[in-house]
């Protein structure tokens, strides 16, 4: 029976309700609302330090909001039953270096349940470490790392998925593998938001969410976004929306909030 049959309200991936997060006078988060559907891809797009990591630390339970609440599959975050169902890969790599790369993804398979070794050898073969997978993580070059830290994030089949930067280091022919994979796992059901500063893949995903400075600017598909900023170029189209220039200087003569 659907959610609409049964007349219950559909339960969305991931929410956010008046979501604020501040570090003294610093509003990282500053009330950011979000409702994401399942199985699609966002783009939460932003510059540095516009708040896109504490977001997502927020919606995945890491750190305690200083106002609201963020929902993962209707579950109210932090919840450490909800943890089973969420991959994080965040800007740094969280994997053990003194591991090698199977010992890595063993650990964290059972970490989360699931002891399957063929999920292990599928991943592996995804970010092409098979024949590294004896090999000690230290041993790795940062783009290697890069790819064992995504491999953790893949290896228990999260149906939530949030990557931070998660294409810096890897090659371009790679790149086009990981995100043939992102859109199949959307496919499959997989709800994804990738938090970038660079706006060349934007337009891989099916929704982009603008940030700046704790706040949403502007939420659409990349074309919806181009057209209401009346450019054909997406990072023009961020830059006028957050009351830039083009050299990223305030269009109306104030000092940009930084």
């Amino acid at each position: 029976m659907t959610a609409a049959m049964s007349g219950s309200a559909p339960v969305h991936a991931v929410e956010a309700v008046g979501l604020r997060k501040q570090f003294g006078e610093i509003h990282a988060v500053d009330g950011i609302d979000l409702a994401l559907e399942p199985g699609r891809i966002y783009g939460l797009l932003g510059p540095n330090g516009s708040g896109k990591t504490t977001l997502i630390r927020l919606l995945t339970g890491l750190a305690h909001a200083t106002a609201g609440e963020a929902r993962i599959l209707g579950t109210r975050m932090p919840s450490r039953q909800a943890l089973g169902q969420i991959g994080y890969m965040p800007q740094a790599e969280a994997i053990y270096p003194e591991l090698s790369v199977g010992e890595n993804l063993s650990f964290f398979a059972r970490l989360e349940g699931h002891a399957d070794r063929s999920a292990i050898d599928r991943v592996l073969d995804l970010v092409e470490l098979s024949g590294r997978k004896g090999a000690p993580a230290l041993e790795l070059s940062g783009g290697m790392r890069r790819r064992l830290s995504l491999a953790c994030t893949l290896v228990h089949d999260p149906k939530v998925l949030f990557l931070d930067e998660p294409t810096v280091g890897v090659d371009p022919a790679l790149r086009v593998q990981f995100w043939t994979h992102f859109r199949r796992l959307a496919a499959a059901g997989t709800t994804i938001l990738v938090a970038s500063h660079v706006m060349d893949e934007a337009d891989r995903c099916d929704e982009l969410i603008f940030v700046r400075s704790g706040k949403v600017i502007g939420r659409g598909t990349g074309a919806e976004l181009r057209a209401n900023a009346g450019t054909d170029n997406l990072e023009t189209a961020f830059l006028k929306l957050s009351g830039l220039d083009a050299e990223g200087r305030p269009l109306d003569g104030n000092e940009a909030v930084a």
